[in-house]
């Protein structure tokens, strides 16, 4: 199954499961979801499954959960940042309002625990399913915490603290899709540990790119104005790593547009080019690509299609246009 018949049937099977009373509620929750995404996170735990024997249709429950808690996570982000658009149309909350968007992401968070419990797998793969899932949670809104007291922060964080944030943040959820699906098809737990370990580094490797894409991304690409994350303040890695090398003007100029909402496109344009000749690019690329290397040695002992599936992820994150 590639990763678009895989998305289709992770939206069936999430449709059928978002709908109720009050209307409103359910096409708030939903609202995200109907509008689009590759549901990378479903792909992992359907492959994770496949790589040790087991079937899409046993891992499609705990896919569906880790899709509906992805999107609980996205909709409370955009009320925390006040976003006004993601995946080309409104947020949550500004299409339905603010107190509809706060209950629909707290029927997703619910709902994805429901799901699992309804699930024919044996009570203690249905355990230990809820149990990863709870601890991923918590781990993304640790992740979170750390990512607004960063930005709250005088100082810079250091590399390690970054990646300690983004491990929380990001990683978790690609960590425990991995975890679920082996679960789902295994109690080896040799084999959970490696499928976890292939999902933390992906992780890892997907947020480094992705902070690459919104420090220095092209907005044809992105989808995002240019400079998004330097105006933001956003101390993600290419921008640590730019304001730790530029010296002299280089250095006052990406200063003069980080975190100032009045920055000008030209500024923000200079401070972009400023970061390219840094050669932050490819110094990101390869710690992306450090990653992504390690994910791969965690599927050396499996030789099944699924294992090529998912080692397929590593160069479609790591090397995404930016």
């Amino acid at each position: 199954m590639n990763i678009e018949k895989n998305a289709a049937a992770t939206d069936r099977y999430l449709r059928s499961r978002l709908s109720g009373s009050p209307k409103n509620l359910y096409d708030a929750a939903a609202h995200l979801i109907v509008n689009g995404g590759k549901r990378l996170r479903p792909y992992m735990v359907v492959k994770s499954c496949q790589i040790l024997g087991g079937s899409s249709a046993r891992a499609m429950p705990a896919a569906a959960a880790v899709e509906m808690i992805h999107n609980f996570t996205l909709v409370h982000d955009d009320i925390m940042d006040n976003d006004e658009m993601r995946h080309g149309v409104l947020t949550v909350h500004k299409k339905f309002g603010p107190d509809a968007a706060i209950l629909a992401g707290d029927v997703l968070f619910s709902k994805a625990f429901s799901v699992i419990s309804a699930s024919r797998l044996p009570a203690e793969s249905v355990t230990r399913l809820v149990s990863r899932l709870a601890g991923a949670c918590v781990d993304v809104c640790e992740g979170q915490q750390l990512d607004v007291d960063m930005g709250k922060s005088p100082k810079f964080p250091s590399q390690a603290q970054y990646v300690g944030m983004v491990a929380k943040k990001t990683a978790a959820l690609f960590e425990v899709s991995c975890a679920m699906g082996a679960i789902c098809a295994t109690t080896r737990r040799a084999d959970i540990t490696r499928l976890a370990s292939f999902g933390y580094n992906l992780g890892i490797a997907f947020q480094i790119t992705d902070d690459l894409m919104g420090a220095v991304g092209d907005p044809s690409v992105t989808k995002k104005p240019v400079g998004n994350d330097i105006r933001e303040g956003k101390k993600s890695l290419p921008i640590l790593m730019a304001i730790r090398a530029a010296r002299g003007r280089d250095k006052s100029i990406i200063l003069e547009s980080f975190g100032n909402p009045k920055a000008t496109r030209s500024g923000l344009g200079r401070a972009v080019e400023v970061i390219r000749t840094l050669g932050i690019k490819d110094e990101v690329r390869r710690q992306a690509r450090m990653y992504a290397k390690k994910a791969e040695r965690s599927l050396h002992t499996y030789q099944n299609p699924a294992k090529k599936d998912l080692a397929s992820l590593l160069d479609f994150v790591v090397e995404r246009d930016v």
